[in-house]
């Protein structure tokens, strides 16, 4: 027998919905506060959401030369257990989510043009069921902040890698 999977209706009409969606955050979320709390209790010290910087770092850390995005999976279309495209106006989805990723293509090489250090913290790092503890996750950024190494990614233990730098 073959089970086909319909899309499940929205349970909320679509004006709650727009509601809900208005009201995430681009800025400050969860794990942006979580990182950036346990980063400055290290003694890192950083400025956020720069402006002048291209794709607007979430954390810029001028003394190392590096920036820090905490990336949503979801927002970012991660290959993660925190990513699923929705069965409701997918294309919408599609196209917002492959345009940030877009943005994320065009953001990096630019940095690095500049000398700027890049790493990239997943939300899958910080939460959900392949989180990391979050102190191997502040262990990691602080011990790349202090090397040379050009690129950090973290993501969420069930993925290919845990905390690794990325070749230069």
């Amino acid at each position: 027998m073959r089970i086909s999977r319909l899309p499940l209706p929205d349970i909320v009409s679509p004006e709650q919905r727009s509601r809900m969606m208005a009201g995430i955050r681009g800025k400050d979320t969860k794990p942006e506060m979580v990182l950036r709390k346990g980063l400055h209790a290290l003694g890192f010290r950083f400025r956020l959401h720069d402006r002048k910087l291209p794709g607007t770092p979430d954390l810029v850390f001028p003394k190392y030369r590096a920036v820090i995005f905490i990336h949503g999976c979801f927002w970012h279309g991660h290959d993660c257990h925190l990513f699923r495209l929705p069965g409701t106006r997918t294309e919408f989805w599609r196209s917002k989510i492959e345009r940030n990723r877009a943005v994320d293509a065009r953001t990096v090489p630019a940095l690095r043009n500049s000398g700027w250090r890049i790493g990239t913290v997943w939300e899958c790092a910080i939460r959900g069921r392949g989180r990391i503890p979050l102190e191997t996750v502040l262990e990691t950024c602080a011990s790349w902040l202090k090397s040379d190494v050009a690129e950090l990614e973290i993501r969420g233990s069930s993925e290919r890698t845990v905390a690794e730098p990325l070749p230069s």
